[in-house]
């Protein structure tokens, strides 16, 4: 079976900079996977993506080294095994709130003896090869999302939870679940950063990987900084629009310039 290449940074100590995907589109997605990330996440919850679109997008990152990785909508196992046979080697997790939820998710990913995962990788076999079934419980990476009330006060408890190989944060969900607006790369003293901390701290002490949502590389690369494992820095439609919105709002600069000189 193809090596995850995640797992292995994540062995050697170096990190993993994560890319984002929310435009059902396989030629979109083949275009980031050529950008150099180490993995691409496609976000099956709140982007606009189905399981066809998944299916071609995962097919233009194939295309590349590009690690494939996909957030599913929710701790459902149907929709974890479907994806995972579709070629995915990471599964991110929302919402995971305490050890029986946490165990649920890992068990999905993993076949028997040590999961429920049922049999039938049909495109697995073609990306990981053909003996996925053999290593597949080895080699999927799987982290699950901390961003819950009832989380915050059970970090240890989902953490050591056994196969479990790290977690993530989502930013905004963690806000709402502090009672603040939902934000992203907040800086030190207010809330949500010393939350970020106090979750990371717990899964230096489980020894585990931490991931986490940025809004900027800026801030990406503080949290690198602070012991993250993982980072996401924004996403392939917020790429698009500051592109877009940086070029126009150029273009318009040089137009009033232009316009000025007439008077």
């Amino acid at each position: 079976m193809k090596k995850n290449k995640l797992k292995e940074l994540l062995n050697s100590g170096k990190p993993i900079i994560n890319g984002w995907l929310q435009i059902p589109n396989s030629f979109s997605a083949e275009v980031m996977a050529n950008q150099g990330w180490d993995s691409l996440t496609i976000d099956m919850q709140h982007g606009v993506i189905d399981y066809p679109n998944a299916l071609q997008m995962l097919q233009g990152i194939s295309t590349t080294d590009v690690v494939p990785m996909a957030r599913v909508n929710w701790n459902e196992p149907g929709q974890i095994m479907k994806i995972l046979d579709a070629g995915v080697y990471g599964i991110i997790c929302p919402m995971v709130s305490n050890r029986e939820q946490a165990e649920k998710f890992v068990q999905a990913c993993l076949y028997p003896p040590k999961g429920y995962r049922s049999f039938g990788p049909i495109r697995g076999l073609i990306y990981g090869g053909s003996d996925y079934a053999d290593h597949a419980n080895e080699e999927i990476l799987k982290l699950a999302m901390i961003e819950t009330s009832e989380a915050l006060q059970k970090l240890d408890e989902i953490m050591s939870t056994p196969g479990l190989d790290g977690i993530y944060i989502g930013p905004a969900d963690l806000s709402l679940a502090i009672g603040e607006k939902p934000s992203f790369d907040n800086p030190e003293r207010t809330p949500q950063y010393k939350k970020i901390v106090e979750i990371l701290k717990h899964a230096k002490k489980n020894k585990i990987a931490a991931g986490i949502h940025n809004a900027s590389a800026e801030y990406a690369k503080k949290m690198l900084d602070l012991g993250f494992n993982l980072v996401t820095i924004g996403s392939d439609q917020k790429a698009l629009t500051s592109g877009a919105q940086s070029e126009l709002s150029k273009i318009k600069k040089i137009n009033q310039k232009e316009t000025s000189k007439t008077y």
